[in-house]
């Protein structure tokens, strides 16, 4: 996805599709809705005391970082490149140089539409650092991260995998639609941050149970129809067919990691739970956003077998290893990035988004080479410069919430109010016998607290 205004002949020029601007204005507000959609999904999975603080944590993403885009996000990720490391390009500071008429070079949108799609990967993938920190991140610390963390590691990362002339975008890298740059990016970001901040009071001691499975299962379902805008759109068209096999692969990758999630659960822990198939099918879709455009059907099956059944033993390792990600979003989001994008290096089959094959397709090792060189990069700074900010954050204005107002609900403590109103008048806040003992992520971890905690 090459940056720059259109500065052809007209004759030489593409032509504005109607067909493909109306295609990706959609897809955008289909990103968009996956925002509020991953709110839901985190929103359910923490206790009672959390709830509104999770919600939060992802929809103000949408507030911070659609301002910072405006103002120097846009230049850094997709402007001119500097150095293989970042982009600049003046006319794209404040949006202010760019005309309604001007197209994205070399394709059939405006810049506008081209700009506000990568918006909306801009705004999901620091909310999903957020269900990594639930129940004791200070609002306002966690706002300034977001600014800062969106400013130093995702908009130069974005240049890098997608910005012409980026480093791992000129290495030949394989990213469809953010395998690296979304959900390696977040995952080593959460990982990196919890390491700093600590664990939530009573880990591995108080049951920390999701209050809400309906509203997981809510969340699960629009993330799921929301992706398909998220990984069909990364091509900024649909006139030759390959948007059309992305969107065949992620349904299918998605519904092959959640039967792998569910077939784990059931041989380990005799049961297959609402909770593992939501998180299974988010397992799935994290896996295939790097990998769909370059596969077929049969791989992408393949793919998201994979990713569910290691999503879903990797989930388990907080608490052998003894970090609190208390939602999961390294074992789903990181190990479902790594999955994904390494195993590009194995089923490309050089016919669809690229010429690349992978080592099932007689392409030798070279295209793994350079999935695996992708990750190791994006993993390693983001979880440097994350855990630096956060540290930094820590030592100044403090990034967790007190102890005490961590038992009583963070909710209270940081909104001043409370999800559910269990009083039976309206205003009452709920009980403190009535606010269950819940909070952890997949089914997977909560019987795997049972048997390793």
């Amino acid at each position: 996805m090459p940056p720059g205004i259109l500065t052809l002949a007209a004759e030489e020029a593409p032509a504005l599709s109607a067909a493909n601007t109306g295609f990706m204005l959609i897809c955008s507000a289909l990103v968009m809705l996956m925002t509020p959609g991953l709110a839901f999904f985190y929103g359910g999975m923490v206790r009672v005391k959390s709830t509104l603080n999770m919600l939060m944590m992802s929809f103000v993403s949408l507030g911070i970082v659609t301002v910072l885009w405006v103002l120097y996000g846009f230049s850094i990720a997709f402007g001119t490149d500097i150095g293989s490391v970042v982009g600049w390009s003046s006319e794209y500071v404040g949006l202010s140089g760019i005309g309604r008429d001007q197209l994205w070079d070399g394709y059939t949108i405006p810049v506008y539409v081209f700009a506000v799609f990568q918006l909306m990967f801009a705004v999901i993938t620091p909310a999903l650092i957020s269900g990594a920190l639930a129940d004791r991140v200070k609002f306002g610390a966690w706002a300034l991260f977001i600014t800062l963390w969106a400013t130093v590691v995702y908009f130069p990362v974005a240049h890098w995998v997608w910005g012409a002339g980026g480093w791992l975008f000129e290495r030949g890298v394989i990213d469809f639609a953010g395998g690296t740059a979304v959900h390696i990016n977040a995952g080593a970001a959460a990982l990196g941050v919890i390491l700093v901040i600590g664990k939530r009071v009573g880990f591995k001691k108080d049951p920390m149970r999701p209050h809400s499975l309906p509203l997981v299962m809510l969340g699960a379902g629009l993330l799921w129809f929301g992706w398909f805008g998220f990984n069909a759109g990364s091509w900024l068209g649909n006139d030759d067919g390959v948007g059309a096999v992305m969107f065949v692969n992620t349904q299918v990758a998605t519904a092959a990691a959640m039967l792998a999630w569910l077939a784990w659960e059931k041989v380990r822990h005799g049961a297959c739970t609402t909770l593992g198939a939501a998180s299974g099918a988010v397992a799935g879709l994290v896996a295939i956003t790097p990998a769909g455009g370059s596969s077929s059907p049969l791989g992408a099956l393949a793919i998201g077998a994979v990713a569910g059944l290691l999503c879903a033993m990797a989930v388990g390792l907080k608490y052998r290893f003894g970090y609190d990600d208390s939602l999961d979003v390294v074992g789903v989001h990181l190990v479902g990035g790594v999955v994904g994008s390494v195993l590009v290096g194995f089923f490309a089959t050089g016919g669809v988004q690229s010429e690349a094959r992978g080592l099932f397709y007689g392409g030798g090792a070279e295209q793994l080479v350079k999935q695996v060189t992708g990750v190791v990069a994006v993993f390693a700074y983001s979880f440097v410069v994350s855990a630096v900010l956060a540290l930094v954050i820590h030592r100044t204005i403090g990034m967790r919430v007190s102890e005490d107002d961590e038992v009583a609900g963070i909710d209270q403590g940081e909104h001043a109010e409370t999800a559910y109103d269990f009083s039976g008048a309206g205003g009452g806040t709920a009980p403190r016998r009535s606010v269950p003992a819940t909070g952890d992520t997949t089914a997977a971890a909560q019987h795997t607290r049972k048997v390793d905690a």
